[in-house]
Order: structure tokens, then sequence, then C-alpha cells
């Protein structure tokens, strides 16, 4: 049978290649080998069979006879051994069971009025008249909303640290430089506190003491009344008995931090850039909020709005923060899109791949919401979070917030882009975000009486 194509360039080469620039790369495997391809990199630091048909998302992702997902080396060491997305099998399943209740019903209310109160006073402590760039905005906004939403309304001196430490710590792996640091393991050796290993670890080491001792303080002060993500895993118990050790609690916290701050503000940061670069976006979706007072309504009524929904959806297909499922493996020789794989072969679906498909979505690099207004799309079409037992636990927190973000910062505040060029994709980290983060111009605080189109300002 046919071996699956793929570059013969040295492995070496692709995983630099796939680190530095994943989105040409992929593109430009797509153009040349069609719908699965093999490429020597990605997550799982091995060859590794791409996949973007919905068909064989929708196989590898469901059939779990066949395919099993392993723990990720390159998660492990960034969130730890005990976070939920690198657990397996059984361990998986219970730690998902636990900590699903905090994202669904009246709480996600209470998120919203917490989302809109920190979205204001973050934008307002912008500069009327000067530039500022997106993702820094979003970043702080997101920040304060993971950070809320996690540990609660009570803020600290400590909570302030987390806060600090957590930035710095993502910013050591920002670049694409940096992010080489987690896909190439020889680079990983501690060759003092001025190596680059070296002071990521001194980092993670540092933000690890301030949860540890935030953890032992909570465990001694527990309040079972409080209804914050922190008390609720602190309380929860599987069904013998056993509550979270420390070190699951840490691993957990650290995956909620690191998904639900730098993933939200890069999305955000790409939504603002698309609704500000096309003047009859902004416009529809301008006519929408006015049909609200968006500072008094009920956020799960903003949720629903039908062309903010539509604006989310598009920027999340367009550039989705994470480009790919989670690695799988067969478990067993299997047939795949008429190719033989081996037993213990690695497959990971390639999400931006099959969001730019033409046949699902004609003209994929043009940002138009109405595709979402006009179409409904299956879980293996439209996959942003992902699929199968894998999928974004955070999905629906992270679709509210958005939401109410976005609806916040237009009805309150007026902006514009402060550049006319086009905004490319440049890896950040584990994701892929906009580069130079969309630099933008702060007009002031709206009046709500005017209801105009942005204008572009070239600076």
């Amino acid at each position: 049978m046919k071996s699956i194509p793929g570059p013969k360039t040295p492995a070496i080469v692709q995983q630099m290649q796939w680190t530095l620039d994943p989105v040409q790369t992929m593109e430009t495997c797509a153009q040349k080998y069609g719908d699965i391809f093999m490429l020597q990199a990605g997550l799982s630091n091995s060859a590794t069979v791409y996949v973007s048909s919905p068909e064989a998302q929708k196989e590898v992702l469901t059939k779990k006879n066949q395919y099993e997902a392993p723990s990720n080396m390159i998660l492990k060491s960034l969130l730890g051994e005990k976070s939920m997305i690198v657990l397996e099998g059984d361990r998986h399943r219970q730690e998902r069971k636990l900590l699903m209740p905090p994202f669904h019903g009246d709480r996600m209310r209470n998120y919203g009025e917490l989302m809109r109160n920190i979205t204001k006073e973050a934008a307002s402590n912008l500069t009327e008249g000067k530039t500022f760039i997106a993702r820094q905005l979003m970043q702080e906004i997101t920040m304060q909303v993971i950070i809320q939403a996690v540990f609660g309304l009570q803020d600290s001196p400590r909570l302030s640290q987390i806060r600090s430490s957590l930035g710095d710590f993502v910013q050591m792996i920002a670049s694409p430089v940096r992010a080489s640091l987690l896909f190439f393991p020889w680079l990983q050796k501690d060759l003092g506190p001025w190596s680059p290993w070296g002071k990521y670890q001194l980092q993670q080491q540092k933000l690890n003491e301030l949860l540890y001792t935030e953890i032992a303080t909570r465990r001694s002060q527990l309040d079972p009344d409080r209804n914050d993500i922190f008390t609720l895993m602190l309380l929860a118990r599987d069904e013998e008995g056993q509550g979270m050790t420390d070190q699951e609690i840490r691993d957990e916290l650290m995956t909620m931090l690191f998904a639900g701050y730098e993933t939200s503000a890069t999305t955000l940061a790409w939504a603002v850039y698309w609704i500000y670069k096309q003047p009859e976006v902004y416009q529809k979706l301008m006519q929408e909020l006015e049909t609200l007072e968006i500072d008094t309504a009920d956020p799960m009524t903003i949720f629903h709005l039908p062309y903010l929904t539509a604006v989310c959806q598009e920027t999340l297909r367009l550039y989705p923060a994470g480009m790919f499922t989670f690695p799988r493996r067969t478990k067993q020789p299997v047939e795949l899109q008429g190719y033989h794989l081996e037993a213990g072969t690695m497959i990971q679906g390639s999400i931006h791949l099959t969001h730019q498909r033409e046949d699902l979505y004609p003209e994929p690099k043009k940002f138009k919401p109405e595709r979402f207004l006009e179409r409904q799309y299956s879980p293996y079409e439209y996959l942003p979070f992902g699929g199968g037992s894998r999928r974004c636990l955070g999905m629906a927190l992270a679709s509210f917030e958005m939401r109410v973000v976005l609806a916040t910062l237009l009805s309150n505040f007026e902006m514009e882009l402060a550049e006319n060029k086009p905004v490319k994709p440049k890896r950040r980290g584990l994701i892929v975000g906009p580069a130079g983060g969309v630099k933008m111009l702060m007009k002031g605080e709206r009046k709500q009486v005017e209801k105009k189109s942005p204008s572009v300002a070239v600076v």
C-alpha cells in the first residue's frame, strides 16, 4: 500500500519550520499533499500524520477502540503531570467529571457581571488620543477574569504576585524562538540561572511556590459557601470519596490560568482587528448591540445575540488559537483515508486546515461572519476548541467571555485601528496570535447617540 506523502527534508528542518511558522508550514503541505500528510514535527516531537477532512477528524476523535490520547510531554513540562490535559484513560475521565460543574448554570451569569466590570475598568485606564496594543488590553482583562473566576473575588497580595508571575512565565515562551524550548528537548538543559531553560525553571518554581502556598492557605480556611472554582476543587470528591491532592490542584490551576488567560486574550485581539478592519462588520455589530442596554442587560442575552455570535465564531474559524487537536495514537493497525497506519502511529487533526477548506468555507481567507448565520457546521467541520473527549473544558466560559467583553468594549468606547496594514499570524508559545498584537487608537468613551462606522487612521 502507498506510503503517506510528506516533505523529505531532515526532521530538524521540519520541526523548525513547524515551530517558527506553523500556519505557512501546514498550508504549504496541504497544497502539496492534500488532506493527509506526514511531518517529522508536532506536539509529540515525533513523526506525525496530519489530517484535515471532517471525516478523518471524526474517525480519529471518536473511535476510542482504535485511537488513544497519549500523555503529552510538552504540555506536561508546561502544566504538570497531573493536569487533566495530559492524563490518560480513566484518570482523565474522572478529573474531567470533577471539574465540569464550574462552567455551567447560574454561575455563568455571575461571571458575566464580573467580565463587564473588569472590561470597563481596564479600557477606561487607557489614555484618550493615544495608541495601545489590543492584545495587551485583552491580556489584562482575561488575566483579571480568570484569576477572579478561579480564586474568587477576594484579592490579596499573593494573588497579585500570582498574576504577575504567570504573566512573566507566559512571556518566557511568547516568541517563536523562545517557544523552541518546548519543542526541542535537547534545548532543555539547565546551565545555570542565565541559561534559557534555567530561567524557565526558576520562573516555574517561583509560580509553583506561590500556588502551593495559596493551596495550603485555602485548605486551612476552607469555606464551603464560596463558589469559586478553587473552592470547588478543594471540596470535590471522586466516587470513592477521595479529594484532589495538592499537586493535582496545582496542575489544574496552572491549566486553567494558562489556557484561560493567553488563548482568550489572543482570540479577542483577533476579533477587534477584524471588526475594525471591516466597517460593514462594525456597523452590523453596532446595530445589534444598540438594541440592548449592554451595561445592564442579562449577560445570557448578550451571549445569544446572533451577529455577535457569528463574529466570534468567524474569528475562531479564521485563526483558532489552538491550531491542532490533541495528538492521538493508533492502538492497532488501521486504515485511514486509504492509507495503512501501523500501531503506535501518532496522528493530529489540523483544526486550521479544516477551517480553511474551500468546500466548507468559500473564500476561506475572508472574514465573513454571515457564513455562520447561513449554515450549521458539524463538530468535525468547525472545531476551534478541539473535539471528542479532549475538547476544551473551558469552551463555555471562553465563548461567554469573548461575547461579553466585545459587547462591553464596543458599547462603551470608541476605538479604531492605528495602522492600515494586514496583520499576519505568528506563533506565540503553543498558540498562534496576531503579529504585533494589533495596534489601536483609543478615541474615548462612547457617546450613546452616535452611530457611525470607524475610520482607519494611519500613523
